[in-house]
């Protein structure tokens, strides 16, 4: 790991790095560092950071040789493809998309859960807040959201509803105005025979949608209310499992029923595809 200095120092590698194998012009590293009042010093600045930073990666990276080059008008920081969690992440993310999609559930699964494991905190962490920042963490953000949603997909489809629960209560705690959250949250309660908490998920969305913007919620969540309310077989089967038990090892491949279809359609363009309803586990 790299002894890196100050938030200055820290900012020059990390808007590197998002335009990695290209050159940075220098002003944009000054207008990203200090804004749009920087000082007279800030092109000294830069090279010296620069200087530093060139140091600590030659000793962290002998055998590279240059890795950080002055190329006009800015800078360039060689990096191999897929040495950042970032590009690793983003390659499972796109495996375990298509393993979804060709409704190998069980392989999705523990694809996605590999790729959710690449993420050690908030992305460019105390960086974050930086204008150079916001957008990358802002798309890798959503990328994340994009894969919990499809590995809760998973889940639901391989009967791991009563594992889904506490997970989705957490990040619908954390993303209350997500739908597509709230919709499989209600989905996994009403197959672990929760209903009456299914319900009330969607009510309390209701409530906050209307308190705070003054809405309903969408069409195809007040469907998978009723939905829930008439106990429909689109649904997928309800799964009471006694205290400490789990769902049988033959649930982990594409046995089972898939989510309703009201709760891919809110899970986005990604998991929007039918679902063939799956044979016993016993076939």
């Amino acid at each position: 790991m790299l002894a890196l200095g100050g938030r200055k120092q820290r900012g020059l590698l990390a808007m590197l790095l998002l335009d990695r194998n290209r050159v940075v012009p220098r002003e944009r590293v000054i207008d990203g560092l200090w804004g749009e009042k920087p000082p007279a010093s800030a092109a000294n600045s830069v090279q010296v950071y620069v200087s530093k930073l060139r140091r600590l990666l030659a000793d962290d990276r002998p055998a590279e040789g240059d890795v950080l080059i002055t190329q006009d008008p800015g800078y360039l920081l060689r990096v191999p493809a897929g040495a950042l969690d970032a590009d690793e992440f983003e390659r499972l993310l796109a495996e375990g998309s298509a393993a979804l999609a060709a409704g190998e559930f069980g392989d999705a699964e523990a694809i996605l859960a590999h790729a959710l494991a690449a993420w050690r905190g908030p992305a460019l962490a105390d960086l974050a807040a930086e204008p150079f920042a916001q957008p990358e963490v802002a798309r890798l953000e959503g990328l994340r959201l994009q894969a919990l949603e499809q590995r809760f997909e998973a889940m639901l489809s391989v009967g791991r509803q009563a594992e889904a629960v506490a997970e989705l209560q957490t990040l619908v705690g954390l993303h209350p105005h997500d739908q597509r959250l709230r919709a499989q949250l209600m989905v996994a309660l009403y197959r672990s025979a929760r209903h009456a908490e299914a319900l009330e998920t969607y009510r309390a969305y209701r409530r906050l949608m209307s308190d705070e913007l003054g809405l309903e919620p969408s069409a195809e969540l007040r469907r998978l209310e009723q939905s829930i309310l008439r106990q429909d077989d689109s649904l997928g089967p309800i799964v009471q499992l006694a205290p400490g038990a789990t769902a049988p090892a033959s649930a982990g491949r594409s046995r089972c029923s898939s989510p309703t279809s009201s709760a891919r359609r809110l899970s986005g363009s990604a998991s929007s595809r039918t679902r063939p309803r799956c044979s016993s586990a016993s076939a």
